[in-house]
């Protein structure tokens, strides 16, 4: 049996967590559908307790009361992949890293170690921009393209490498691309000589986190992309399928 008021308590931090951790009232009531006298209730309470803030321009941000919790979350899902991490370490032959989309920032949160001497290595906790990455790429895809928009307007896609993709065109081009194609590539955009492959993390009918391989580019380049996707696919699916919630029928 569900809590509406919990229900709609979480749907606010959500709405809160899409529009990039920042809405005003309306962006709210429109993405939740709830009235604003009802958000606004929920609002004191979140406020006081410190999960949302507001700022000098009367908009509502996700307030530090969550980063503990996020902290605690994040390390809990971490341990929890590190068994499909090693799959993918059994597969590929390299690193495997696990990543989620925190506001505009990727943040690494896992990772199993390739076993050559010659491997790669994100370190966990570390925040980069999507625009670079195959994690970051293959995360905005599997959110709407107004969504993806916003988040590179506001961070302005900088140039990593020459071949980082900074052009807001190309971009959508490429996350149609990886939409029909089920991965993304990191091809040297964010480190030259190092490539990387990412597929995403369904909780349900939502992207929640992105699994990648990532190793010197000719080892990468060398392997079979669309096999090594499909295996990749299917260890995401079963963590995904572990991270799902489970729909209470009482």
């Amino acid at each position: 049996m569900s809590v509406q008021s919990v229900e709609r308590a979480l749907d606010v931090l959500e709405a809160l967590a899409e529009h990039g951790g920042e809405a005003g009232l309306s962006e709210i009531a429109a993405r939740t559908g709830l009235p604003y006298a009802t958000i606004h209730r929920l609002l004191r309470t979140l406020l006081a307790r410190g999960y949302v803030r507001q700022e000098s321009d009367r908009r509502y941000a996700l307030g530090g009361g969550l980063v503990r919790l996020g902290g605690i979350a994040e390390s809990m899902v971490g341990e929890w992949a590190q068994p499909y991490l090693a799959k993918m370490v059994e597969l590929s032959g390299e690193t495997a890293n696990l990543a989620v989309l925190e506001g505009d920032f990727i943040v690494y949160v896992a990772q199993a170690p390739s076993p050559r001497r010659l491997r790669m290595f994100a370190e966990v906790g570390r925040r980069v921009l999507p625009h670079s990455t195959a994690v970051g790429k293959v995360l905005l895809a599997g959110r709407p393209a107004s969504e993806a928009v916003a988040v590179f307007e506001r961070t302005g896609m900088p140039r990593r490498t020459p071949n980082t993709i900074i052009e807001l065109g190309a971009m959508l081009a490429e996350l149609e691309r990886i939409r029909s194609r089920g991965y993304a590539m990191d091809l040297g955009e964010e480190e030259l000589g190092v490539h990387c492959l990412a597929v995403p993390v369904w909780d349900g009918d939502r992207v929640v986190a992105a699994m990648s391989v990532s190793g010197p580019a000719e080892r990468i380049d060398g392997l079979d992309r669309d096999e090594l996707a499909e295996g990749m696919r299917k260890i995401a699916l079963d963590f995904g399928n572990e991270l799902r919630p489970v729909a209470d029928g009482s």
